[in-house]
């Protein structure tokens, strides 16, 4: 799967660089000092202003460096990048270790559901 992960260059977390975004919905992370994810978030309809409150109260947190996405399907593309990171990692950011919702496990290297289908069609004559 070419783009999953979110390979956006990392900003500094600074006040500045979050009101210069767009007041709008999306997924972010933040990293440490090292590049190394240590959270991975989301802006969603309760923020006020959408990316920029999320990322204020991650700057108050205590976060270094982060990166956005935009988009409308927030949610979605949240718990995708939960699970590119447990499949690279083995394990979810620190920042998400509490989660408690099943996630899905992605297949992203290998083959996909077509040649897999294809193989049992196969089988099956």
């Amino acid at each position: 799967m070419v783009g999953i992960r979110m390979e956006k260059p990392w900003l500094d977390l600074s006040a500045e660089a979050i009101d210069a975004l767009p007041a709008q919905l999306g997924v972010y992370q933040i990293a440490d000092g090292q590049d190394e994810v240590v959270k991975i978030g989301y802006a969603g309809g309760l923020e006020q202003f959408g990316i920029r409150t999320a990322l204020h109260r991650e700057l108050e947190a205590g976060g270094t460096r982060f990166r956005t996405e935009l988009t409308h399907g927030y949610l979605t593309r949240w718990e995708e990048l939960l699970m590119v990171h447990l499949h690279d990692h083995g394990e979810l950011p620190a920042g998400n270790s509490t989660h408690n919702q099943k996630l899905g496990r992605l297949r992203i290297d290998g083959a996909g559901p077509e040649q897999k289908n294809e193989a049992s069609t196969k089988g099956a004559n």
